[in-house]
């Protein structure tokens, strides 16, 4: 009889690997910790299917039409019922909660990048109000986006601090809510990946976009601050170097590939959605750095057309992702223009297509 495949779990920002390693090889305290967190992502959340929105008969929700966010942060109060206590509502000052205040702050970030770069309307592109809710779970070592709100955990102080500590974090989850309402690319397999990888790249858009740091000034780590100092880690994921943000004794190495020679074949973590996405992020960070001045001006803008474009299929692989970027560069830049080449050279240099 056949094996049967692992069940299709929902985004999360930790990959499902790396909490395994540390439930399997971490101190009996952290091990514990990343263990519940495991029984938590599949239980709690639901082993259901993450393979595309299923398409409703319903009307679409109607928002009110402003030219700002629309924000409610909630205090979970280290229970799993959502979404808990509210703390801070849209327009109202600081309070005296460093994770509510950095979601806050976060999830105004993303809508500012979405809405005034590339004229989005929220996450859905309707006005959709944006929810969080901080401290979710006891020391829980992950975030996500359950398909209305994002959920932040505290961590366990040991190999993760708070989830809310970098802002790329927050726009990588809310990401997932743009793909869902746009291309609905299937969470398995290279569309999986891609799906993770345009994630990491606006979320490192939204961090560039708060620091004004240009495609050249950027440092390219995806989760930067995550790891507590006493891990050997720069960040969770390199975009510029994939399979070198950590190299630590209890979370073991980075294995993102950087090439399409060495994708990894697995039936683990949806079929290496969180492991082959080093390739696609290679290849914006070279596209990215090839172009002079801001990446969201540049890349990011082709990158957000190919997530819009209709001829996106929710299967596609990395070379039907790789074509529509290039033809997207050329509509917005012009065939031949720098962005168009760089484009090209970029999918090229990571093997996805033939120079």
């Amino acid at each position: 009889m056949p094996l049967r495949p692992p069940p299709i779990l929902p985004p999360s920002f930790v990959p499902p690997y790396l909490l395994d390693r540390l439930a399997a090889h971490a101190d009996a305290s952290v091990s514990a910790r990343a263990a519940n967190t495991l029984m938590i992502d599949r239980e709690h959340r639901g082993l259901r299917e993450f393979l595309a929105p299923k398409v409703s008969s319903a009307p679409a929700p109607q928002y009110a039409k402003r030219s700002s966010p629309e924000r409610k942060i909630h205090d979970a109060g280290n229970a799993t019922q959502l979404p808990g206590k509210l703390i801070r509502s849209e327009g109202q000052a600081a309070s005296k909660d460093l994770a509510v205040d950095e979601a806050y702050d976060a999830l105004g970030a993303t809508w500012r990048l979405y809405h005034d770069i590339y004229e989005r309307n929220s996450i859905d592109g309707a006005g959709m109000p944006l929810t969080g809710s901080v401290h979710y779970g006891n020391d829980y070592d992950n975030a996500f986006w359950n398909g209305t709100q994002m959920v932040f955990g505290d961590g366990d102080g040991e190999v993760f601090n708070r989830f809310t500590i970098a802002v790329d974090i927050i726009g990588h989850e809310l990401t997932h809510g743009v793909i869902d309402h746009e291309s609905g690319l299937v969470y398995q397999g290279q569309s999986g990946a891609l799906n993770e990888s345009i994630c990491d790249v606006f979320g490192v858009l939204v961090k560039q976009h708060v620091l004004k740091h240009t495609a050249q000034q950027a440092d390219w780590l995806v989760g930067a601050g995550l790891f507590m100092e006493t891990v050997k880690a720069r960040a969770l994921r390199s975009m510029a170097e994939p399979g070198t943000a950590y190299d630590d004794p209890v979370l073991g190495k980075d294995p993102q590939p950087a090439h399409m020679k060495d994708i990894v074949v697995t039936r683990q973590d949806n079929g290496g959605v969180h492991i082959n996405s080093g390739i696609p992020n290679r290849a914006f960070y070279l596209a990215a750095t090839a172009i002079d001045g801001p990446a969201w001006e540049t890349a990011g803008r082709i990158w957000y057309d190919t997530v819009c474009d209709r001829r996106l299929k929710q299967d596609a692989d990395f070379a039907a992702f790789a074509e529509l970027t290039v033809s997207a560069a050329a509509k917005r830049f012009s065939a031949g223009s720098a962005a168009h080449k760089a484009v090209i050279a970029a999918w090229n240099t990571v093997g996805v297509t033939a120079s």
